[in-house]
């Protein structure tokens, strides 16, 4: 770079970077989610940011998603060792893109210390190479459960995940959502049932999961492109709008199981649905926190049974908040074995952006610090710092002004971070080992014995 050129110091498209109160927001909704991942036994790992690309891509792993290769970029000075320093073959690297690739990788390095079925959750960046726009990142947090085990895995763990979701949504207050639940193999059954071809089947049901964005008439002339017969789209079409309580979809499934042709795959999965139902209501999930939604498809090819989309009510527009389902073959891909598995996962930094837009969630303080211990003299700095520290160790934030300047503008500093009490200690006040206590919200300001200043703090924060 030539002397005197300037420097870009913007981010990267793409790449988010967050101002302290909106960091604070993030690891307030991390802490949250992470309490109520734990309160069901899952347990935290975390995976490296880097993986092979041939993990990364086998078997079709990579779908659609752009990856970012690692290419070592060389200082000028060590130019000769270019080619040593090239990786090529099974020793190229790559970003991560998800969190399930590289869980699938984790469990076959790791398959004879884990105990199965193995819960973990994972709240880790990762990286896409998508168009950058708003609310769509290229580096972002993602918040993901899975539970897997070898061979079988009980319907019961399906009917967790919904049980999740409303604990977590319910507890950082966004508002009334929807948690709607189907099942792959009902779709895939409805379509064998009405003579789609084996080989279509898949495209048909990536097209019906696009209804919500495109509208009934893009669905059928998808549906028709790929050849699907007017009537056959028809029939499809009249039976994804399906709707009423729970229990009467239930019943009109049913109903359709006995009496649609080859309908196997169908009926067994009406009933893993009504099984995943019977947990979620026994786990004491509220009836308007969940419905059955026949559209719902999830459009990842490796979705084989529960699937789940959840929806901001009134903001329907945001998209999902939390998705995700039941798995057979992705995990044991680099094991050859089969290792079921069901999961979520919520986007948290789409999620972030999208809530305060949205004006549905608003950022903290720009300081977790609660008081402000404001600096009247610098020959009283040694109570200063001895009254912080017995604040800290009660259990309360406390910034010490070390910068002696005017008390409005120390107030004023306060303040502007969102710090609602300032302890005020002069000479008098020292002596009588009392403090004036201001309550920057309120104005108010009162006289507190210094061994009473934690207790009344604490007190006035209750309220």
């Amino acid at each position: 770079m030539a002397k005197g050129e300037k420097i870009n110091f913007s981010t990267p498209s793409g790449f988010p970077e967050f101002l302290p109160s909106e960091k604070r927001l993030e690891l307030y909704l991390l802490d949250t989610i992470r309490r109520v991942f734990e309160s069901y036994g899952f347990t935290p790992i975390e995976t490296p940011a880097v993986e092979r690309l041939e993990v990364l891509q086998a078997k079709g792993n990579q779908g659609d998603n752009i990856i970012y290769g690692i290419d070592p970029i060389l200082p000028p000075n060590r130019q000769a060792e270019k080619d040593k320093a090239g990786e090529t073959g099974s020793e190229a690297r790559a970003l991560k893109f998800d969190q399930t690739v590289p869980l699938a990788a984790y469990i076959a390095r790791h398959l004879n210390e884990l105990t199965f079925p193995f819960a973990r959750y994972q709240m880790d960046v990762v990286f896409r190479g998508e168009r950058a726009k708003d609310g769509r990142f290229r580096q972002f947090r993602q918040c993901d459960i899975d539970v897997v085990a070898r061979s079988q895995l009980s319907l019961l763990y399906d009917a967790q995940m919904p049980a999740i979701i409303t604990e977590i949504f319910e507890a950082i207050n966004i508002g009334d959502f929807l948690i709607r639940i189907n099942n792959r193999k009902i779709l895939t059954g409805f379509f064998q049932s009405v003579g789609i071809a084996e080989n279509k089947i898949k495209t048909c049901i990536s097209i019906v999961d696009t209804l919500e964005k495109v509208g009934e008439t893009k669905v059928k002339q998808h549906l028709e492109t790929e050849g699907i017969l007017p009537e056959q789209t028809q029939k499809i079409i009249d039976f994804i709008k399906i709707d009423g309580s729970v229990d009467e979809v239930l019943d009109k499934l049913k109903h359709l199981a006995q009496n649609l042709p080859d309908a196997e795959k169908f009926a067994l999965g009406v009933s893993e649905l009504e099984t995943v139902i019977t947990g979620v209501r026994n786990l004491g999930v509220a009836e308007n926190r969940f419905c059955i939604d026949l559209a719902i498809a999830r459009g990842l090819d490796y979705y084989t049974g529960t699937v789940y989309e959840t929806t901001l009510l009134g903001h329907e527009a945001l998209g999902s908040i939390c998705s995700g389902g039941r798995y057979e073959e992705l995990v044991g891909t680099f094991l050859g074995e089969k290792m079921p598995g069901v999961g979520i996962s919520i986007g948290l930094t789409r999620l972030i952006s999208r809530l305060l837009k949205a004006g549905i969630l608003s950022t903290l303080s720009a300081t977790p610090a609660q008081v402000m211990v404001v600096n009247m003299q610098d020959d009283l700095m040694p109570i200063y710092l001895k009254v912080s520290q017995n604040l800290r160790q009660a259990g309360i934030n406390v910034i010490t002004s070390f910068d002696k300047k005017g008390l409005g503008k120390q107030f004023q500093l306060a303040d502007k971070q969102g710090i609602q009490f300032c302890v005020i200690i002069g000479s008098e006040e020292a002596a009588a080992q009392k403090s004036s206590l201001k309550d920057l919200k309120t104005g108010e300001q009162v006289e507190v014995a210094l061994v009473d200043l934690a207790e009344e703090i604490k007190r006035r924060l209750s309220e």
